[in-house]
């Protein structure tokens, strides 16, 4: 039993990304057409280290380089599609309309977390049916684009002390939580204001976004199937 959960804490380690996607009534949405203008706003991106004891902390560097490393990949990425688009930073947007509308996406893109793939609202009955509003038509008018593509992303690493536990209590039969990464991306209609696609990628080791490889491996899977 013991090297049963040894080697299931090992494969833990090792685990692959995994996505999950949520998509409109394919009969309310209108998905974009090719040379459609997309604005990508810069990803917003916060990551922690998972200490031994179990806290997390806030790594401004591990932030940047997530952040960097994720947007040009995205970027990347969003070359090789039929669409054209332009690039919006959240941080000189803060002020006004459009700043309302970038930290109203913020608590929908975490309600959408909880409610669209954890504790299910009863009033949804599966419906996945999340909007900004008509301020979203805003944002559009101002950089004439049609969609806005948004990618958040949040998690912590685990420090060597907290792997070397995680193996350790595995051995007793006890299971203690590692560091995790997930981020999301979010389509939305900047007509309408509606959320047309939505995916969650859970990062395994091979796309940690510090790197740019783990980056590109990441937005490789967070964008896979999306309508652009």
């Amino acid at each position: 039993m013991k090297k049963l959960l040894i080697a299931a804490a090992l494969l833990c380690l090792t685990a692959c990304t995994t996505t999950a996607v949520k998509t409109a009534a394919p009969g309310s949405i209108s998905t974009p057409q090719a040379n459609t203008k997309v604005l990508l706003v810069e990803p917003d991106v916060q990551l922690s280290v998972l200490t031994a004891a179990g806290l997390q902390e806030a790594r401004q560097d591990w932030s940047k380089q997530g952040h960097d490393n994720l947007s040009a990949s995205v970027k990347a990425a969003l070359q090789t599609r039929a669409h054209k688009f332009d690039v919006l930073d959240p941080e000189a947007s803060r002020d006004g309309r459009a700043g309302q509308v970038l930290r109203l996406h913020d608590a929908v893109g975490q309600s959408i977390m909880a409610f669209s793939y954890g504790l299910k609202l009863p009033n949804k009955r599966g419906a996945f049916d999340w909007t900004l509003g008509d301020g979203a038509e805003e944002i559009g008018r101002a950089h004439q684009a049609d969609y806005a593509l948004f990618i958040t992303g949040r998690g912590s690493y685990s420090s060597a002390g907290r792997k070397a536990m995680f193996v350790a209590f595995a051995a007793l039969g006890v299971g203690i939580p590692l560091g995790q990464q997930t981020v999301f991306a979010s389509l939305v209609d900047l007509h309408t204001g509606q959320v047309v696609w939505f995916n969650v990628a859970l990062a395994g080791p091979a796309a940690d976004m510090r790197t740019g490889e783990g980056a590109a491996s990441l937005a490789e899977s967070l964008l896979k199937g999306a309508p652009l």
